[in-house]
This record gives structure tokens, C-alpha cells and sequence, in this order.
């Protein structure tokens, strides 16, 4: 049973089927509101569909479950968005969450309380609040940001003085509209065919891309990058790979393979480090693995974090042209540091493929200063190799001094971040509350991850001095 209110009249729903596309069907249909839990609500916006009923995903304790609303006769459909808090009375009486959404307004004025923050960051993206979303720009100066994950050594000093320097005359001028110079600029430091690439405005915009343009159904394993599973044109078309919890989610890739073609799957993706497990596959598995699925279409294998696994980095690039169903995503947030330029590629030895994506991406999809920070990549190419050397010593540093916290089941990690469990009982959203409150640190509560339980925080080495701060705020904490 779930509450539900329909015209300001609270009443309760039954649910009446959980179909094998994990649709949740509610009777009675006419609803206005869905209450799940006491502290969160959840308004219905009706959209009239005028062929099939689209559905929108929940991903809150229900995780990937999708509520279908409205009679077969009336083909209508409701998106589901959060409205803030119900307000509920303490033993005060004081009224809690009326003042909430005032105070996102406004930037927020002191750090939120957990439910607080959990609100926001389930308020339409399945991704974290921004600091700046939360606290503000100014405020977000003086909190460390374990959250988001960018090297922390790349650029270097000089390369954001030379931004800085050329900044009035980058945004007075238009971007190329011809991608030929950047991806000369990116290939050279991949060392791969430019002709090969496509870079975006994010790896977010390829992927919404490759979802659209590609994919008829795709098997994923979760929990994964929310943006696999959200942004294709129709969420059912996502088939799960649930991964064991109690194997620390560990991708085995034969099991998965064979998975796939009981479905009669033709697509599938593979993340590599996973994100947010960190999980490492080794090269030579990932080779034997293409060779093995030579009869998928279409192959995605995200190597985001892969710059961190290890020297030399063990990336699928240099043999990528032999493997015809291939597309290696790739973001340069993390890697090079620059979450803020919006830079993102992928890369297949496929030509087809390649122009039924290149078809659809924008002219001037990448900014001036995004195009100039590409040009800066041949001659700092050392500096950036140097640097992630650096992180992932760090990264190393900080999982070994993690897993000296008896309170925390930590993962094994080949990425520049490091996925733990909570076991003392505190949940993970006020873990992460507490360590913005009291010691102006923000991590990643990962309980909106598909298939992941409110106990998983994920971080990112932010440097050793700063790790080491954040691993003596854990004990703290967790004391």
C-alpha cells in the first residue's frame, strides 16, 4: 500500500501488478500525489500520450521500479517530480520542510539536514547537487569536494594562467564549427586516428546520442552511470544486469555475455573502471571479451577512470580498430580536470557508426575555451602523464588508510575513487550530511545508484593532505 492524495483528499492505493517491465501499476488511477515515505512527496504532472504511455522512473527506495498511472481507456500518463518535504511535527511542534524549497532558492544558508539534502539531490537528475547548488559559490570555496571526481593536478598552474590570459577574447569569439583541429589536437596525445573520434560537449551529450541514435535495447549491469539507464528514449528498453552485493558487485564478464544472448540482446555496456565500484577489469580479459562477443552489434565500453588503473594505462584504444561492434565513451572531466569545459569523446574504428552519430552532433557543440584547452593538450602532454602517476599513488594511499576504519567495508578500486560500505548502521545520506556539517567535506551517497542499498558513499582523492583529512573526519564520525 502507498499514500496517495487525489484533489487534497488523502486516501491509500493498492498496488495492483507489478508487470515483467517492472511497471507498478496503482488503482485506483486517478492520482494527484504519491507519498512513500513521511518526509518526501511526490507530485504527478498528467501528460496526454498519444500513442503509448510514456513512463518516468522513480529512483528513490524503489530504485528502478516505474509507476505507471492512468486508465487503458484515457492513454494517460504522469511524470513523477519531487515537490520538497510533507511537512511533518517534531515533539516541539515545529513544523519541518515548509522553508525547504525557499532555502534552495536562496542558495541555502546553513548545510542541509540529511533528508534535506537527500531531497535535493534526487530533484529530477539522479546525479549530486553541484556545492555551488547547495551552499552557493561563495560558501562552496571553503568545502572540499570529494564528490565529483577530477584530478586534481591537471591543468597545471600554467595552463589556467594561459586560459585565464586568453579568456576575454575566447568568449567575444566563435567556436570552430569544423571539429578536424581539436580532434588533430585530441588524437595526438591518444595516439589514435582523429578521423576515428567524436568529441562532445560532455560525454553526457555522446551518450545521449548513442542511446537515441544506436540502441533498440541494451543490457546493463548495475549499478552504473545513471545516464546509460535515463537517457535512452524509453527506459524499458534498458535490460539490468543486477550485480551480487555480496561479491562487492563484481562484473564477471563471461556470466554477463552469456546473459545477454539468452535475451537475444544485441547491445551491451560495460563500464571499465566501474563507476561507482571501481571494479578493474585487465586488459587482456577485456580483448578476449571482444573477441567473444563478435556477434553483439554494438559493444559501449565507458573508459572513463581508465587513465588510473595503472602505467601504461590499460585502455582498449590501441586495439579498437580491430573490433567492428567497439565505441569507447570516454570523459575528460575526470581525467584531465575540467568537469566545468564540458569535454567528452568517443572513438571507434567503425565508420558507419560514426556517421549515423556525427549526423546529429550540433555545430559549436564545443565552446571557445574548450576548443583552446584541447589545443594546449600535445605540449602538456608530459605534465599530465606526470601528474596522474601522482593520483594514482594518492589513490592508493588513501584506500589502504580507508580500510584501517573498522566501521567501513571498502572496495577494491582501479579508478581515481574509492567506493566503501557502510557497517555501523548510519545511512549514507547522513554520513554525508554530517561530514558537510561538520567538517565541510561532500562525498557521494550512492543509495540512488540502481541496485545499490543506503549504506554506500563514494569519494574521490582529492590529494593526500586533503585524503588525510577526510579519512580523520571519517573516524570521527563513525566513531
Amino acid at each position: 500500500m502507498v499514500t496517495v492524495s487525489s484533489r487534497g483528499q488523502h486516501a491509500t492505493a493498492k498496488i495492483t501488478k507489478l508487470s515483467s517491465n517492472r511497471c507498478l501499476i496503482l488503482d485506483p488511477p486517478c492520482l494527484d500525489s504519491i507519498s512513500l515515505c513521511p518526509d518526501a512527496r511526490c507530485l504527478l504532472q498528467k501528460r496526454t500520450a498519444t500513442d503509448t504511455r510514456k513512463l518516468s522512473p522513480f529512483l528513490r527506495k524503489v530504485k528502478n521500479l516505474v509507476f505507471e498511472m492512468g486508465s487503458l481507456a484515457e492513454q494517460r500518463s504522469y511524470a513523477l517530480n519531487f515537490s520538497g518535504f510533507a511537512p511533518h511535527r517534531e515533539s516541539g511542534g515545529r513544523a519541518k520542510g515548509a522553508n525547504v524549497q525557499r532555502r534552495y532558492d536562496r542558495g541555502m544558508t546553513r548545510p542541509a539536514s540529511a533528508q534535506e539534502l537527500r531531497t535535493h539531490l534526487f530533484y529530477e537528475t539522479s546525479h549530486s547537487p553541484s556545492l555551488a547548488d547547495l551552499v552557493g559559490y561563495e560558501r562552496a570555496k571553503g568545502i572540499i569536494d570529494f564528490c565529483f571526481i577530477a584530478n586534481p593536478y591537471y591543468p597545471t598552474a600554467e595552463m589556467l594562467k594561459d586560459l585565464q590570459q586568453n579568456l576575454p577574447n575566447l568568449i567575444k569569439s566563435y567556436p570552430s564549427s569544423s571539429p578536424a583541429a581539436s580532434q588533430k589536437h585530441l588524437a595526438s596525445v591518444l595516439r589514435v586516428n582523429p578521423d576515428h573520434l567524436i568529441i562532445g560537449n560532455g560525454a553526457t551529450e555522446l551518450i545521449v546520442l548513442i542511446n537515441t541514435m544506436l540502441i533498440d535495447r541494451v543490457a546493463v549491469p548495475v549499478p552504473t552511470f545513471g545516464e546509460y539507464i535515463e537517457k535512452l528514449r524509453d527506459q524499458r528498453d534498458a535490460e539490468l544486469y543486477a550485480l551480487n552485493p555480496h561479491k562487492h558487485y563484481q562484473l564477471e564478464l563471461p556470466d554477463f555475455l552469456a546473459w545477454v544472448r539468452e535475451r537475444s540482446l544485441k547491445a551491451l555496456l560495460v563500464i571499465n573502471p566501474g563507476n561507482p565500484t571501481g571494479q578493474l577489469i585487465p586488459l587482456e580479459e577485456m580483448i578476449a571479451f571482444l573477441h567473444q562477443a563478435g556477434d553483439m552489434e554494438l559493444v559501449i565500453v565507458d573508459e572513463s577512470f581508465i587513465d588510473f588503473a595503472g602505467d601504461p594505462v590499460p585502455s582498449l584504444l590501441p586495439v579498437a580498430d580491430q573490433f567492428s561492434d567497439l565505441l569507447i565513451v570516454r570523459s575528460m572531466s575526470k581525467h584531465c580536470g575540467v568537469p566545468g569545459l564540458r569535454l567528452g569523446y568517443c572513438y571507434s574504428g567503425n565508420a558507419g557508426l560514426l556517421h549515423r552519430l556525427r549526423r546529429f552532433v550540433p555545430t559549436w557543440n564545443l565552446n571557445t575555451l574548450a576548443q583552446y584547452f584541447l589545443s594546449l593538450l600535445p605540449a602538456t602532454d608530459a605534465a599530465y602523464h606526470e601528474g596522474r602517476k601522482r593520483l594514482i599513488a594518492d589513490v592508493r594511499e588513501l584506500h589502504g588508510a580507508l580500510r584501517s576504519i573498522p566501521a567501513i567495508d571498502v572496495y577494491p578500486t582501479g579508478a581515481n575513487f574509492v567506493l566503501f560500505q557502510i557497517k555501523s548502521g548510519m545511512t549514507a545520506a547522513e554520513l554525508q550530511r554530517r561530514l558537510l556539517d561538520e567538517h565541510k567535506m561532500y562525498v557521494r551517497d550512492c543509495s540512488n545508484k540502481v541496485g545499490m542499498d543506503d549504506f554506500h558513499i563514494r569519494v574521490a582523492s582529492q590529494g593526500r593532505d586533503k585524503d588525510a583529512r577526510l579519512v580523520k573526519a571519517l573516524r570521527e564520525t563513525l566513531l
